[in-house]
């Protein structure tokens, strides 16, 4: 099932994706809920598929994107926070900053919690997580290797583009990753060359601090990053997930 959020003239909703179009889900998507049989047909607009409390990172998670970048794999997550505020939907500008130097896309699987997770076992884990979408981890590339630590590089508003929609019903360790700047396929990657997987990622977070419902965790980017500019358009594909694509703007002072 894929499920999306919307804002109507009514408010903000969410709604399942039918042949026939959306229907506007009654209740709450992470406790009890059902949907409406009519298709919806008045005016609305996507938004981005959650609002997490925070969205919390893997870095370097495919073994030859950290080769491309000359980063250590450990045998733990290595793990980091975007803030709320960096959360943006599919078709909202990424904001090229007025400091910034060098400003590079990701391209990522995004899981998103189901539910409250503390301290869950990697056996059990997955039934925390309600669906995943596509990400892109926007990064200032030159603050990150400045500052030895990814929080300013990564923290900027608008870079973390999510997808619109969440897939619920996907096997999370067989999926490809594509992005494509302008058009063009710039990374392709695969779910299952992951370092660690979704289970172990979910299990491992949850030790640390508690996964909140519209959590979301990013898995880490396969190799083939590169540079945006302002006038970029970005996209990340999942087939069988969901899209994202954005386009890169410079701020203004």
């Amino acid at each position: 099932m894929k499920i999306a959020r919307l804002i109507i003239p009514e408010g903000v909703c969410y709604a399942s994706l039918r042949e026939d179009g959306f229907h506007l889900i009654l209740g709450n998507i992470f406790a009890e809920w059902g949907e409406l049989s009519e298709a919806y047909t008045g005016a609305y607009e996507l938004l981005p598929p959650v609002q997490p409390s925070k969205v919390v990172c893997l870095g370097a998670n495919y073994k030859k994107h950290a080769e491309e970048l000359s980063l250590n794999v450990l045998p733990e997550p290595t793990i980091f926070i975007k803030p709320s505020t960096s959360v943006i939907g599919d078709g909202e500008d990424i904001v090229y900053p007025a400091c910034a130097t060098k400003v590079d896309y990701e391209s990522e699987l995004a899981v998103v919690i189901g539910k409250q997770a503390k301290n869950v076992s990697e056996e059990e884990a997955l039934s925390y997580v309600l669906g995943y979408t596509c990400a892109n981890d926007v990064t200032e590339r030159a603050m990150q290797k400045k500052d030895g630590q990814w929080t300013r590089a990564k923290g900027f508003d608008t870079f973390c583009p999510l997808g619109a929609m969440i897939e619920t019903d996907v096997s999370e360790d067989d999926l490809e990753v594509i992005g494509k700047r302008n058009g063009v396929v710039v990374q392709h990657g695969h779910t299952r060359d992951l370092i660690h997987s979704v289970s172990k990622s979910v299990a491992f977070i949850s030790g640390v601090m508690t996964l909140y419902p519209g959590d979301v965790i990013l898995t880490g980017t396969p190799e083939g990053i590169g540079e945006l500019v302002p006038g970029d358009v970005f996209e990340v594909e999942i087939p069988g997930v969901a899209t994202l694509k954005n386009k890169v703007v410079r701020e203004e002072k």
